[in-house]
């Protein structure tokens, strides 16, 4: 009987592209992003007044980040561009245990938009309320306020259901990668002595080759 593992596994996505090249691609694209966030971030720390708004240009009690949150933020990009930066070497050189934090990361992600997706199931008004505080030259923020609630609900949700099932595939992906860089790595072969309760670990055959042999044979003679 089929495992469900062993039902989704594929060597290929994205546009028959390889898992490898997948996984490469996606560990750059997360780097690039996280590096762009990381240059706002510095920019905004290095020049502080040129990057401050106010509270009146918010149209709300909002105000700009602090110091330490944006700190905070910065170690958090530069966390991120190290996992991305694993994973895309991880990928490349086909050594799994460097995809691990990747996949884990994508797998907290992914929990932290389901539960923000049950949360404005339950509580629809938080819609409204986020809508409320978007700056005012938010384009189209007086028409997507004044649409109906149940039309807007479901617009949300059919936009987070798009997103969820894209990181849910992006996930697989990582994951089959994974799986074929575990697959691909060598291992050994194990020998059951049945004289004992003892295992030998054979050598790899190609390294059992390239040893040089101690001893020549003997010349050949003819009689």
């Amino acid at each position: 009987m089929i495992s469900p593992w062993d039902r989704w596994y594929s060597t290929s996505c994205c546009l028959c592209c390889h898992v490898r090249t997948g996984t490469i691609i996606l560990g750059i694209w997360y780097m690039l992003i996280n590096a762009v966030v990381l240059l706002i971030l510095l920019t905004a720390l290095s020049d502080p007044e040129k990057y401050h708004l106010t509270s009146a240009e918010l149209a709300n009690d909002l105000d700009m980040m602090d110091d330490a949150n944006m700190c905070i933020a910065t170690a958090m990009s530069l966390l991120m561009i190290l996992i991305c930066g694993m994973a895309t070497y991880g990928a490349y050189k086909q050594q799994a245990a460097w995809i691990i934090p990747f996949f884990c990361y994508q797998l907290f992600d992914f929990a932290l938009n389901t539960l923000f997706a049950v949360s404005v199931v339950v509580y629809p008004n938080t819609i409204q309320d986020y809508l409320h505080q978007l700056p005012g030259y938010f384009p189209y923020k007086e028409d997507i306020i004044s649409m109906n609630s149940v039309c807007l609900l479901f617009i949300v949700l059919l936009f987070i259901g798009c997103i969820l099932a894209c990181k849910a595939y992006l996930i697989s992906c990582v994951w089959n990668c994974y799986r074929y860089v575990s697959g691909s790595e060598p291992t050994g072969v194990l020998l059951y002595v049945t004289t004992n309760d003892t295992a030998v670990l054979l050598p790899q055959y190609d390294d059992t080759m390239a040893i040089p042999s101690k001893h020549a044979p003997p010349p050949y003679t003819t009689a």
